[in-house]
């Protein structure tokens, strides 16, 4: 049977977590993929499944645990288990210094970035132990060796605490036979980046960011664990 995926942040168009699905169903996949609105979600996967793909929509806030457990068991009563787990749900702000932005900014930043992801890993770790499984977080270049994150504080506090959530469960389930990566990149060309910065910026396709998270996901990595890949 073919391997689960689920994936969140797959909303709007141009995004993202688009290029994830489809560089999943290619691969064979059967998807389920989550936005915080459900009707976008469904639009992906209905666009999919025309295509003789296997994917379901589910809408769910994933900073709301009991949302999030809800929506698990959902897509397990509809899939069974997962095989991989993709947290791309997540968002950047410049919001400056530290002492230059609200409180509120900082609480946003985690709540998107970092809160989701460690809901999404808690709620999924009872079927990727089963399955022995993977997970792939989103950190960012920004907060790698050599970067100062300047100018960004709360994206950069959210984001280094995405690898470090990262690390951590590559640590704890390596006994379980679950692996957990990352990766960094810099601007991702995506419709709401070139709208903001332009065409002319140095990006990282979407579509490269996709083909490394589903190597990461794949047999072919089956020895990685614990580590970032740069991407751009």
């Amino acid at each position: 049977m073919s391997r689960v995926v689920l994936i969140t942040g797959v909303g709007r168009e141009g995004q993202l977590g688009e290029a994830l699905a489809r560089a999943f169903a290619d691969s064979g996949a059967r998807l389920a993929l989550v936005d915080r609105a459900a009707a976008q979600a469904e639009r992906h996967a209905a666009a999919l499944r025309a295509d003789g793909v296997e994917a379901h929509g589910f809408g769910c806030d994933l900073a709301d645990e009991a949302q999030v457990a809800a929506m698990v068991a959902q897509v397990q009563g509809i899939v069974g288990d997962v095989d991989a787990v993709v947290c791309a749900a997540g968002g950047f702000a410049s919001t400056g210094p530290l002492d230059g932005s609200a409180v509120a900014d900082l609480d946003r930043m985690l709540a998107i970035n970092l809160r989701t992801a460690v809901l999404t890993t808690r709620a999924t770790l009872p079927m990727l132990r089963r399955t022995r499984g993977s997970l792939v977080y989103f950190g960012s270049a920004a907060v790698l060796p050599g970067a100062t994150g300047g100018g960004m504080a709360a994206y950069a506090i959210a984001k280094s605490g995405v690898l470090a959530l990262m690390r951590a469960v590559a640590d704890d389930e390596r006994a379980h036979g679950v692996r957990a990566n990352a990766v960094a990149p810099t601007s991702i060309r995506t419709a709401a980046n070139v709208a903001s910065m332009g065409d002319r910026a140095d990006y990282v396709s979407r579509e490269e960011v996709a083909a490394s998270v589903r190597w990461l996901c794949s047999d072919a990595a089956a020895a990685v664990s614990g580590q970032v890949l740069r991407l751009g």
